[in-house]
């Protein structure tokens, strides 16, 4: 008797494991998953583009869900609605318009748009590196890992005063990138955003 309460006992604890993995937020509780950068730059502002992966999924409606790609002329296509014009908005702003079509042939459409990849989101390094031009941020992409894909420094580069110029409103916010500081192990991650551009002097 005391051989199958300790059984019971075993198979319990392991069924609350596999409940506490599949907790919403995709780990266990109490992980830091959910302070991880998100793919590949992305923000509330990020621009779809040509070639970006998306999943549109239409709450209760198998066959209106579709995964997409934005194609060279900046459209998806989905049923009902036919050709849909994507690049330029946000995600939320694609949503919002595929919401508004859909309404003509459902009621109250709840509309989801999940960015899969983001082919078209690119930051841009140049000045003193051996490779200038665009790197394409297929992941979370730190300052460091840019230059790297730009074939690193001249040899008369400027390391402690590298400036990433990021997009903001109508204008340009300069932030600044000091590679001794990283090598010395002073400076936290710098992940780069779609559309930086990364000068080097």
């Amino acid at each position: 008797m005391k051989a199958t309460s300790f059984v019971m006992c075993l198979v319990f604890a392991w069924g609350s494991a596999i409940v506490a993995a599949a907790a919403p937020g995709g780990g266990f509780p109490g992980s830091n998953d959910d302070k991880k950068p998100s793919p590949a730059g992305l923000d509330a502002d990020y621009r779809l583009g040509a070639g970006d992966k998306l999943r549109i999924e239409v709450y209760k409606d198998t066959q209106l869900s579709q995964s997409v790609q934005i194609r060279p002329d900046g459209k998806i296509t989905l049923p009902l609605v036919g050709d849909v014009s994507a690049t330029g908005m946000t995600p939320l702003e694609l949503r919002d318009s595929l919401a508004k079509s859909l309404t003509e042939y459902i009621t109250n459409p709840t509309v989801t748009v999940i960015v899969v990849e983001a082919e078209s989101a690119h930051a841009f390094v140049m000045g003193e590196v051996s490779h200038p031009g665009p790197v394409q941020l297929h992941g979370p992409t730190t300052v460091l890992q840019a230059l790297a894909m730009a074939g690193g420094f001249k040899e008369f580069a400027n390391t402690k005063d590298v400036k990433v110029l990021r997009p903001k409103g109508n204008g340009l916010e300069t932030l600044r990138f000091n590679y001794k500081d990283v090598l010395s192990g002073d400076a936290k991650p710098f992940y780069l955003k779609a559309g930086d551009t990364v000068i080097v002097p």
